[in-house]
């Protein structure tokens, strides 16, 4: 499923892949339509009516990731709110023990990420995460999403990697898709991103994983990479 002898390099989404997706899901479909009907003093119905279609409307894009667009579109601190349901930010099963596993091969760890900087932060500070990875890049920081093939070009800047010896783990088909024909040698889809929905079907030709147990037997038998990688 993945070779790990021959990779430096592992990039890895965080939403929906080490963190489980059920906060995101829960504050853009429950919490943030229920605030928004009551700022605007709508029915809950009527906010969820208005507000799917707009926030559909900008998927994959980079807006779609940026809670100052939605902040300054809807009038709401975005950010605010999230930290109302922050209690909800976790990990999904077996990712502390990956990221160690990880850690402990020698392999360069990279958080590649489309969420905005603001929820970046509260996540962090709610999880721990940044202590367990070498590097996290925010897409913010390229001004352009992971769905975008010219973002791995641009990636280089802030993450040098050689593609060659890369893999990317996502839970999104079109990230890992985008990353495929930029080159990246090696793909990982995850298909259960939330705990609280069933697992998603299977990519017909990027490998799958439910959850990263499947995968860690392999990773803990890789020989660490010599000292000065």
């Amino acid at each position: 499923m993945v070779d790990w002898s021959s990779l430096e390099t592992v990039f890895l989404d965080m939403d929906g892949t080490l963190l489980d997706l059920h906060f995101d899901n829960h504050f853009w479909l429950e919490h943030l339509p229920a605030r928004y009907a009551e700022h605007y003093d709508l029915h809950p119905q009527e906010a969820k009516d208005r507000l799917i279609p707009m926030i559909m409307a900008e998927r994959g894009s980079l807006n779609w990731y940026c809670t100052d667009y939605w902040s300054e579109r809807l009038s709401l601190d975005i950010t605010g709110l999230k930290a109302e349901v922050g209690d909800r930010i976790g990990y999904r099963p077996h990712v502390t023990d990956f990221l160690d596993a990880l850690r402990a091969s020698g392999l360069r760890s990279v958080i590649v990420t489309n969420c905005h900087p603001a929820p970046l932060a509260l996540k962090l500070r709610r999880t721990g995460l940044e202590a367990r990875v070498d590097d996290i890049v925010s897409s913010h920081q390229l001004g352009k999403p992971k769905e975008d093939p010219e973002f791995w070009q641009d990636l280089q800047g802030l993450a040098p990697y050689r593609a060659e010896t890369t893999l990317m783990v996502d839970d999104s088909f079109p990230v890992l898709e985008s990353a495929r024909s930029a080159g990246i040698a090696q793909c990982l889809a995850v298909l259960a991103p939330d705990s609280q929905q069933q697992a998603r079907a299977r990519h017909p030709e990027i490998p799958c994983i439910h959850h990263f147990d499947e995968i860690l037997p392999a990773l803990r038998k890789r020989s660490p990479l010599p000292s000065g990688r």
